[in-house]
């Protein structure tokens, strides 16, 4: 089965989720002839905050109504497509580094960034809601957001699931995921849309470079490094489903686990 997959890449603003829903919805109007959209982490909130007070003031609580959740559910039934994106969650008196599936029918599910970065640490909860693999009908999708690109085990569960495309939202600072996700993909045989942010923030300069991979490792378009804008690929589920390397070798039933012992 073959879908268009489309990546947003922008600049959000700091503590402003109406604005950034704004610069959103022509955007999101634009990418109508995809399946999926995927945006970039904590798309509703901008990133760089002062601490834990001020990064409060704009989450959200995931299943209630939120501005930017009513937002993405709209623009998705409008659509008629399904979006992922970075969202700041708001559960009891915790935050979250999430990622949230809207669909035309509402919130389908979410994922909590597993590995945070650097000054997260002092805002955010470490992920406590796994590795979930979301069935759209034509494909299959995982998420991980950002700094979880370095750590290779959850590529690999979500592969063993199933996904076909992980989706990748991400606020870039350095081009060591832009170097290592063409690798990623051709280790499991799958897709990778990484919708990443540009811009500088209170002294913090993100590096734009969007870019999709498919499963033999390739780059298949890469956006600018500065520019807002849409990129857009077309996947077939034949080829991530697909998990021979050569007529003999399989990437997964080639593995050796009774030795993968640190």
């Amino acid at each position: 089965m073959k879908a268009k997959i489309g990546v947003i890449q922008f600049q959000p603003q700091l503590n402003e989720p109406e604005e950034n829903i704004s610069r959103l919805r022509p955007l999101l109007d634009s990418a109508r002839d995809c399946s999926l959209v995927v945006l970039p982490e904590l798309s509703n909130s901008g990133y760089n905050f002062n601490g834990f007070e001020e990064a409060w003031k704009c989450s959200e609580i995931i299943g209630e109504k939120g501005i930017f959740q009513e937002f993405l559910v709209e623009a998705a039934r409008k659509n008629r497509y399904h979006i992922v994106s970075g969202i700041n969650e708001r559960e009891g008196d915790s935050l979250y580094n999430s990622a949230i599936l809207a669909g035309p029918g509402g919130i389908m599910g979410k994922y909590r960034k597993l590995h945070l970065f650097m000054h997260e640490k002092d805002i955010f909860r470490k992920g406590n809601a796994g590795l979930p693999v979301f069935d759209l009908g034509d494909f299959r999708i995982g998420i991980m957001i950002c700094f979880d690109y370095l750590f290779p085990e959850p590529w690999r569960i979500m592969a063993q699931k199933g996904a076909d495309l992980i989706c990748h939202p991400s606020n870039l600072l350095t081009e060591n995921a832009q170097r290592c996700l063409p690798g990623i993909s051709l280790m499991n045989r799958i897709y990778i849309a990484t919708a990443n942010r540009t811009g500088t923030e209170r002294g913090i300069t993100f590096n734009g470079s969007s870019l999709f991979t498919d499963p033999s490792g390739r780059i298949t378009t890469m956006a600018s490094i500065d520019k807002t804008e849409i990129i857009i690929t077309e996947i077939d589920t034949q080829l991530s489903e697909n998990k021979m390397i050569n007529p003999i070798n399989h990437v997964f039933d080639d593995r050796r686990p009774d030795v993968y012992i640190a």
